[in-house]
């Protein structure tokens, strides 16, 4: 809990000590019946200030701009600011001189990126715990996947032999009948050969004769 605590005071501490993005100055010099510098670029929410140098009066007046600029006339050693908030092109030029012409661009207000907070590291403490709580639920874990198996003990088989209660006879009844069967063959054959003697024995009863 304390971890966790200094880490948010932490990282609301760097946002908060952030630097923001400070808005800069910049100056125009009208002299010599010119704007100098002549092509400026700056960011929205900076600031230009325009000061006359020339004997003759000046001002800043703008022909194509998101926004109209028009100054007071300017006279020797006065200034003129003015800070940008919409980005764009600015086209200005001297109303009273009009060969004097400037431009400003004025680009996205800079934001400076935040810094990255760094994640407080784990103390040794933290790590010991962390790996004993790993190594005592790895054995559960191994438990779980494995298999139950169930074993069952074969039936008992009684070796006792029944007592015989009609001798010979309860043995010869208990016994299996087997019957025999002939061959066809043999039958056939048989038959063959008792044909054949009655067919002798008639043929010598008719030579006696």
């Amino acid at each position: 809990m304390r971890l966790l605590l200094a880490a948010l005071l932490a990282a609301f501490g760097t946002f908060a000590l952030a630097p923001p993005a400070q808005a800069a100055t910049q100056a125009v010099m009208m002299e010599n019946y010119a704007f100098s510098p002549s092509t400026l670029t700056v960011h929205a929410g900076d600031t230009i200030t325009w000061t006359n140098h020339d004997q003759a009066p000046h001002d800043v007046t703008t022909t194509s701009a998101p926004v109209a600029i028009k100054s007071p006339m300017l006279s020797t050693g006065q200034s003129f600011s003015y800070t940008f908030k919409t980005a764009g092109t600015y086209s200005y030029y001297c109303s009273i001189h009009p060969d004097m012409r400037a431009t400003v661009t004025v680009l996205a207000a800079a934001t400076s990126a935040p810094a990255v907070p760094v994640a407080p590291r784990a103390t040794t403490q933290q790590k010991a715990t962390t790996r004993s709580s790993a190594a005592q639920q790895q054995p559960v874990a191994q438990q779980q996947q494995q298999p139950t198996t169930s074993m069952s003990m074969p039936a008992t088989v009684s070796t006792e032999a029944a007592p015989s209660t009609g001798g010979e006879v309860a043995a010869a009844s208990a016994a299996p009948t087997t019957t025999t069967t002939l061959d066809p063959m043999l039958i056939v054959a048989a038959v063959a050969a008792a044909v054949a003697v009655l067919c002798l024995l008639l043929l010598g009863s008719r030579r006696e004769t």
